[in-house]
């Protein structure tokens, strides 16, 4: 007799493409979402130090202009403590 699980295998899964990604030759953004009925309130976001930065609100990613993007980070993945 064979169990299945009903939770998705814990393989990590491949990041998601922003949803825009703007150029900006500032260090400070400011994102409403694109304003109107469909936006968000108005965030200011800090491209340092990492050269990019990407709304928490609506997933658009500022960048640098000149930087490469980079690749969000995945926090690695423990190995189960032994009893």
């Amino acid at each position: 007799m064979s169990c299945s699980s009903p939770f998705p295998s814990q393989e990590p899964e491949a990041p998601m493409q922003a949803f825009e990604t703007i150029e900006t030759d500032d260090t400070v953004v400011g994102c409403n979402g694109g304003g109107g009925p469909l936006g968000h309130p108005r965030v200011f976001l800090n491209l340092l130090p990492a050269g990019q930065v990407e709304c928490p609100y609506c997933s658009r990613l500022f960048v640098k202009r000149g930087h490469v993007p980079q690749p969000p980070r995945q926090n690695p993945v423990k190995p189960p403590l032994k009893p």
